[in-house]
């Protein structure tokens, strides 16, 4: 949220009272193609989408093949080449802010465009009739006015598919306000109930196939009005701040003021509303505003949500989705609109809201502008670093937010590369949970991480200009991102429901986003590439060790040499403390750390009995970190696998995120093995060991948003078991996945107070083998 301070109305210039300067309001403007708007009553909401030119990290394979004698000794040439290149995305900004900003913001918008490739501009809401001259005028772009309706459930459609956190159920005495729902794959049908000044009751069925089936002239607007004529209270807000003061009973008949208590034979409670203003008319008092304010507010919002679940009903719905200005994030309107759909259908609906409500008419009529684009083919995800997120305008928990004047509000989404789907072997794609631990409803879990990522900053920081010690600017745009990223951590610390459940996952995701603003694409290449060096001198070495032990003894050094590979992460401070300070810290020292089983969680013993029997089809093997993790660890167990006969896909991070391997340093580590050992070679030609890119950036892992191209393999290859390795992919996120065929979950628990939280002490071992039949009940 930021504040432009008043404007001075005669030069529109802007006050010297701005906490944010408008250039991060209005973000890369001078790139903007296309705009559009949607005007109401009292709020504007710009949409525009433009051209970002950032850095991304490349690798490149150095020509090894004329050098002999490569897999004994390095020469010292590194393995492969890491370079910077300039990228061009596409992102989507949308902004909010009140109309009385429009001409100030108008004059600052025609100063910086540049490079817009349209002529005109989308327009929708009621305003954008009254302020067309306005537009043209200022803008030079014709307005193009829209469909309202079919503008709000296309920016419906967009934020129910394209942000998994959108969708909230609101609980107003809960220690978390906010409760996130997942978004089901597939979003349709549903219905929106969007109370504006009336109320419009629309069923959607597919992506253009919508119908109002209903609706009541009795809505926002009668709230505002009646509210006015008993209240003399002019402003919206400041009717929901006396209605949320006041108490209904004195001015309302209960069921026990007709009958003495409640009435038995026909189910009502005593504290039930028999007649709203019914004390009004035989009562010889004065009401008080906050009062007549709190009953007008139980009147409208009892007839809406019994009208709601009607249609609900009719049409045999059970996601209800309500917006429009009456609920706008104000809790006092969420609040009673749940308790009234939750009382009409006996808990059987739930009242669910978005987080993004006030964007959907300005999303839809952007989406219908750029039609010839497509934007509704690719996938786009939320970037932290340039949205405002959720703010809480609840006046007991943050009184200074409660004044909304001057306050605008963004939401930034990128153009993904990749298409994003579920993975097919989940259990239940629509109860997925990614994450294991949601910080939002555990305050001591949260305090306890955002006081480890802001511990984490300096090494970041530090991390990030070694990463680009010759470029000039470096060390400036590094203290850029410890500004924003510790503003980030201090938003979260009071509002930790700005972009959903708060989780380790969205932390770091954050923080991922951070770095990429400010062009740091991937501070770990240099590390990364000097342990991968290091690392391929010793895979031979580790093979014939492997050689001379038993099946038996064989299966469990693999596992072993799998988690000693895990310990080589530098996410985790217990880590990178000792590899800071401890350059001969290596796999042997690692193997050392491990806890002796029985480990903290043990299924080897059922997952060596099923090795005993026939293989497994196909194993889907979604890796982690760089250097003796992928080549010591993975690579060994990954060629025992392939050399009982199941072919071998394995999935890496499509960008960098801490230390992980992508998949561009895969393919040349893939290819670099095999050079030095014919079983990997083999498998590659023979095409039974595959690797594809998992479509992530982060170090976590998000089942229901993989690359369409795994999907596909996984599908085709009748992947019956799939392994998950390292503390983000298989602790903080799909520790309780459940899957439909076998699934292998293994890390070392590199931080003492998840351990303990856990139950163990640091260097745990987590080794989970599930079998479907097992964890989900008989089918």
């Amino acid at each position: 949220m930021a504040t432009y301070g008043e404007t001075d109305r005669g030069s529109h210039s802007m006050d010297k009272s701005i906490v944010l300067p408008p250039d991060e309001i209005f973000r890369n403007l001078e790139n903007a193609k296309r705009f559009a708007i949607d005007i109401g009553g009292s709020l504007t909401k710009l949409a525009y989408y433009s051209t970002v030119q950032h850095k991304v990290a490349k690798v490149r394979s150095f020509d090894h093949a004329a050098k002999v004698g490569f897999q004994h000794e390095s020469d010292g040439d590194p393995l492969y080449e890491i370079s910077e290149q300039e990228e061009i995305t596409a992102r989507l900004h949308f902004i909010k802010f009140e109309n009385t900003y429009i001409e100030t913001c108008l004059d600052f918008i025609k100063d910086h465009l540049v490079n817009t490739e349209t002529k005109v501009i989308k327009a929708t809401g009621g305003g954008a009739y009254k302020f067309k001259d306005l537009i043209e005028k200022k803008l030079k772009l014709k307005v193009d006015k829209e469909d309202e309706m079919s503008c709000l459930i296309k920016g419906c459609n967009f934020v129910l598919k394209n942000i998994p956190h959108e969708v909230f159920v609101y609980a107003k005495h809960a220690d978390s306000e906010f409760r996130f729902q997942n978004t089901h794959p597939d979003i349709f049908p549903y219905l929106l109930v969007n109370i504006g000044s009336g109320v419009s009751i629309v069923k959607v069925e597919a992506e253009d196939k919508f119908e109002r089936i209903g609706g009541s002239s009795i809505g926002g607007g009668t709230f505002w009005g009646l509210g006015a004529l008993l209240t003399n209270t002019k402003r919206f807000d400041e009717l929901l701040q006396l209605a949320s003061r006041g108490q209904h009973t004195s001015v309302d008949m209960l069921v026990k003021d007709i009958y003495g208590g409640a009435y038995g034979s026909l189910g009502l409670t005593g504290d039930l509303i028999a007649s709203s203003f019914g004390k009004s008319a035989t009562a010889d008092k004065e009401f008080s505003k906050e009062d007549m304010a709190k009953s007008l507010l139980h009147m409208i919002s009892n007839d809406i949500g019994q009208l709601a679940c009607l249609y609900a009903r009719l049409h045999n719905l059970n996601r209800v989705y309500f917006g429009g200005f009456f609920i706008r994030g104000h809790p006092v309107t969420m609040h009673t609109i749940t308790y009234s759909i939750n009382y009409f259908t006996k808990g059987e609906v739930q009242a669910l809201f978005l987080r993004h409500e006030g964007y959907l008419g300005a999303i839809g009529a952007f989406l219908k502008g750029a039609e010839e684009d497509n934007p509704n083919q690719y996938c786009w995800g939320e970037n932290y670093a340039g949205s405002s997120g959720l703010m809480s305008v609840s006046p007991e928990l943050n009184p200074m937010q409660r004044t909304r004047s001057g306050t605008f509000d963004m939401l930034e989404m990128d153009r993904l590369e990749r298409q994003l789907v579920n993975l097919p072997l989940l259990f239940d794609p629509s109860s997925y949970i990614p994450d294991t631990v949601d910080l939002t409803e555990d305050t001591l879990a949260r305090e306890y991480w955002l006081c480890c990522f802001e511990e984490a900053l300096d090494g970041v920081v530090k991390r990030a200009v070694a990463s680009q010690k010759d470029q000039p600017g470096a060390a400036e745009r590094a203290e850029k991102f410890r500004q924003k990223y510790r503003d980030k951590l201090q938003t979260l610390r009071h509002q930790p429901f700005a972009y959903g459940s708060l989780t380790v996952r969205s932390l770091l995701d954050t923080r991922e986003h951070c770095l990429n603003e400010f062009n740091f694409p991937d501070p770990y290449s240099k590390i990364k590439q000097k342990e991968n060096d290091m690392a391929l001198k010793y895979y031979q070495k580790v093979l014939s060790s492997l050689e001379e032990l038993s099946w038996e003894e064989k299966q469990l050094a693999l596992v072993r040499g799998l988690l000693a590979g895990n310990v080589f992460d530098w996410g985790a401070k217990a880590v990178s403390d000792v590899l800071e300070s401890d350059p001969e810290f290596g796999f042997e020292k690692a193997k050392q750390q491990l806890q002796e089983r029985p480990w903290l969680v043990d299924s080897y013993n059922q997952w060596i009995e099923r090795l005993k029997g026939p293989p497994h089809k196909c194993a889907l093997f979604f890796v982690d970190n760089s250097g003796m993790d992928i080549i010591l660890g993975v690579f060994p167990f990954v060629r025992e696998l392939l050399s009982r006969g199941t072919e071998v896909v394995l999935a890496s991070n499509s960008g960098p995120a801490l230390n992980d391997v992508t998949n561009g340093e895969l393919q040349i580590l893939t290819e670099r093995i095999a050079a030095m050992d014919p079983a990997i070679q083999d498998s590659l030609n023979e095409d039974r060991l595959t690797l594809v890119q998992s479509g992530s950036s982060s170090p976590c892992l998000d089942l229901s948003r993989l690359d369409k191209v795994l999907a596909t393999v996984v599908r085709e290859r009748g992947t019956d078991l799939v392994i998950i390795e390292g503390m983000g992919r298989a602790i903080h996120t799909n520790y309780y996945a459940a899957f439909s065929c076998e699934s292998l979950k293994l890390a070392v628990i590199k931080n003492s107070w998840l351990a303990d939280r856990l139950g163990g002490k640091i260097f745990s071992v987590v080794f989970k083998y599930e079998v479907p039949s097992i964890a989900h009940g008989q089918h």
